[in-house]
Formats: C-alpha cells, structure tokens, sequence
C-alpha cells in the first residue's frame, strides 16, 4: 500500500535500521513514532556508542535492538526503513518485505516544490547557497538530506508557497531507484569525480546512481549541468527537464550562467535576458565555488527567485562548516577547516583556493580512488603534514616518486596539529583536507573537523 498520508503509517510495524550518530535514524524513529507506528530501531552499534541518540529519543515507544540484528524484525515488519550507509545486498533487506528510506517516504508525503542537488563535491555549499539565495529573494526554503538535516525534521512546517532544498547523495539516490518519488521540479548535478569507488567498483556503477536525479523529470522542470565537466553533456542528453548550463564554458547562445575572466558570473535566462547573478568579489575563497555559486545562482532563480537580488545574496553567502571554513587566525596565520574534502581533486580544488604558502594536513583512510591525476596539485602546498591511513600509504609513494617532502604520517592527531602551528609563518594558511575518508582516527569527517577546530583552539 503506497504511503501517501500520515495515517497510512499508523500501526505499521517498522523497523528502522541504523540509529546512526548524525541525526537521521534518530529524527526518522522520532517522526514514525509521533506518527503511531510500532517502531523497532536495530544497529550494530551497542547501547554505549549510541547513548545520546537514544537519550534523544527520550520516551517514546519505540523498543531498540543494539549491537546485533535480529532477522525476524525485517521478516516480520511491515516497513524497513533503510540507512544510506547499509548496503543494498545486505542478507537482512534481503529478508524484508518491504524496503524504503527517510528520504522515500518524505517525498511521498511532502506536497511542496523540490530543489534537489547531487554530485561529487560542492553538493552542501551549492545546496546551502541555494537556501541562502531564495532567503535572500523573500522565498521561504528549507535545507536537508545528506547536509544531515532530516527533512522530517521541517515536514510539517513546509507549505506549497516554499522550497525544499534537498542534497542528495549517490547512496540515496539509489535507495530510491524505481520507486517514483524523486521528481525535483529543480535539479543540479556539480562536478563529477570519483568516489566511493570502495562501495560501487567501478565509475559507470557510481555515475548510473547520480543520473536517476533527473530520471523523472519531464519538460516543465529545470537540469542544471556543469559545463567544464565531461559529463554535463551527458546529463542534459539524458534528462527530459530544459537544461541550464554554468561555468567558464557555459555556451553563450544556451540558457545559462557564464563565469567571465573577471570572475563574474552573467545569466542568459528564458524570458529575462542577461543578468549579472554573481559579482567579482565573493565571501567564500576559490574557483570552484565560484562554480557552485554560479549553479545556486540559476537553481534559485528557476525556483522561483527574482534575478535581481541573486549577486548581493551570492556574494554575502559564509560558506559552510567544514568546507573551506576559515575559522581562526592569529600572528598572522590563518586556519581553514576542509574536512568535508573525502577525494583527491577536492584537495587540489582547495590549494588552488589560496595564493599565499599553506601548510597541508592531509591523508586518511582509502576508498579505493586514485591520487595520481592531481599528484602535480601537492608541488603546491609550503609544507605537508600527513595523517595516518590507507589512504596515505598510496600517496606517499606518489610524493616519494615525485620528490615532494613531508612530514608524518602522524597517528596523533594533536601532534599534526602542534607539527603545523611550528611550520606556519606570518601570511600563510594552515589547511586541513584530507583528501580521504576518516574512518580509523575519527567517527567522520566532521567529527574530524571539529576535532581540528578544537586541537587549534587549544593551541591558540
């Protein structure tokens, strides 16, 4: 039976797999329980690694299942509701009668217009930006998916007269593959690199699943491509929605944002003409998110925003946590938080960012992807702190190779930290980006960021 009102849940049995500790099982058990289903949460994590999401919950009914899980609460149940992380071939969905996510069961309930943003890098600051433009042109908008926002969370506030921005990521996106749901009125697919390579095996596998953001778009909707990425012309090839291009190579005689020399961004939009959306000077440091601004930029307009508050709301816009986050400076040094950088080509996305020296802390665990097509990118960094992992053991023989020192690899993170500040001069930057995930030392990469922030704070 499709889920399409609040009442369709009531006295469903369903078990929510994965509590998880950045908020989405716990916000999911909370809304299915206030709903009036009989919620089961199993994880594989014990009760002591999941205490603050459990004491979030406080008392509700809902009966928990920790640190195994059991086959009759996916057999028996009505609904599992599944968490991204959880593979798709696990023998426990396997067993389930029915299988969804947080995210399927939001859209078959939610009645407002969508906005929904995927990619490889740049998803959280073009999503944020997005929110942040539509705010800035009296549009109400709310923010969530894999920015760990649970939409559950803004579900009952939201109304046909607002926005929902939704990031989305591969995972979810193929959660929801056949299901119907997904029809963004708005969508934007950022640069596409390799990723999650550890889970896919292969590129095409990984790519097939950031497609189906458009699989059910028709003509009335917007696909925004980024046209300095190989695979933007795939992307508007394939989707039925009217594309929009942005970036250094956005055709002029096309609809679209075009980035200048001058870094200035000008719109060709349907039935407007052209509009500076993004002026030379911006808040958030880099070429590449000059890009994600130019997309935000035509995603707020095709949601409804007037073209002429775009470039004052883009220009003001922070940034986000964890991504290019400069966040302390003293003597002269200054401090930026890149934690949300998991691959290599956001590492050399993010040294291209500064013009000064930068001390690099960089490394982590392995997801299976190449460092070598942007090895020339660390030539660019003063100094190289590395942490320890898989991920670094493949780069160091790259820098080997390529005669480019460092020191570490560092397993404590406080020493990197204390190594960096000692290096750092007056004028230069230290820099954290991983280029890795954070598995081993951290619980996550904003763990890891707010790790880092906390060892500079105490430095300072």
């Amino acid at each position: 039976m499709p889920i399409t009102k609040l009442d369709d849940l009531r006295g469903l049995r369903v078990t929510v797999m994965g509590l998880g500790l950045n908020g989405g099982g716990l916000s999911t058990a909370r809304f299915l329980a206030g709903a009036g289903a009989i919620v089961t949460v199993t994880d594989m994590k014990d009760e002591d690694a999941l205490a603050e999401s459990i004491a979030a919950l406080g008392n509700l009914p809902i009966r928990y299942v920790l640190g195994r899980h059991d086959r009759a609460d996916f057999s028996e149940a009505d609904l599992v509701i599944k968490n991204p992380a959880v593979r798709p071939d696990s023998e426990f969905l396997r067993a389930a009668r029915r299988v969804e996510t947080d995210l399927s069961i939001f859209l078959s309930l939610c009645r407002t217009p969508i906005v929904a943003v995927t990619g490889s890098k740049g998803k959280s600051t073009t999503s944020s930006a997005i929110a942040h433009a539509l705010s800035g042109a009296g549009i109400r908008s709310f923010l969530g998916g894999n920015i760990t926002v649970s939409p559950f969370t803004f579900l009952d506030k939201a109304g046909p007269d607002d926005r929902i921005v939704l990031e989305l990521s591969s995972w979810q996106l193929g959660d929801m593959k056949g299901m119907g749901v997904l029809k963004p009125h708005v969508c934007v697919l950022t640069r596409i690199v390799p990723d999650h390579l550890d889970r896919y095996g292969t590129m095409e596998a990984y790519v097939a699943d950031k497609r189906l953001i458009y699989a059910d778009q028709d003509r009335g909707d917007w696909t925004i491509c980024d046209a300095d990425d190989p695979y933007g012309p795939e992307f508007s090839a394939e989707s039925a929605g009217s594309t929009l291009w942005y970036g250094r190579n956005a055709p002029a005689d096309k609809p679209g944002a075009r980035i200048l020399e001058d870094g200035r961004c000008v719109a060709n939009l349907p039935d407007v003409g052209l509009v500076e959306i993004l002026p030379t000077r911006i808040a958030v440091p880099g070429a590449h998110n000059r890009s994600n601004l130019a997309a935000a930029g035509l995603a707020a307009w095709a949601a409804g925003a007037d073209p002429a508050s775009l470039a004052g709301s883009l220009a003001s816009f922070p940034g986000v946590e964890h991504r290019l986050e400069l966040f302390a400076e003293r003597d002269g040094v200054r401090w930026c938080n890149d934690s949300a950088a998991t691959v290599p080509q956001a590492v050399a996305a993010a040294l291209e960012a500064f013009a000064e020296p930068v001390v690099l802390i960089t490394g982590g665990t392995d997801k299976k992807l190449d460092f070598s097509p942007v090895r020339e990118a660390y030539r660019r960094a003063t100094e190289i702190i590395l942490l320890a992992g898989s991920g670094t053991d493949k780069l160091l023989s790259l820098l080997d190779e390529d005669g480019i020192p460092y020191h570490g690899p560092f397993s404590d993170f406080g020493e990197a930290v204390r190594i960096a500040a000692s290096l750092a001069r007056p004028g230069w930057t230290v820099l954290l980006s991983p280029g890795c995930t954070s598995f081993g030392m951290f619980r996550n990469e904003f763990d890891r960021g707010r790790s880092f922030k906390a060892a500079v704070a105490e430095l300072l």
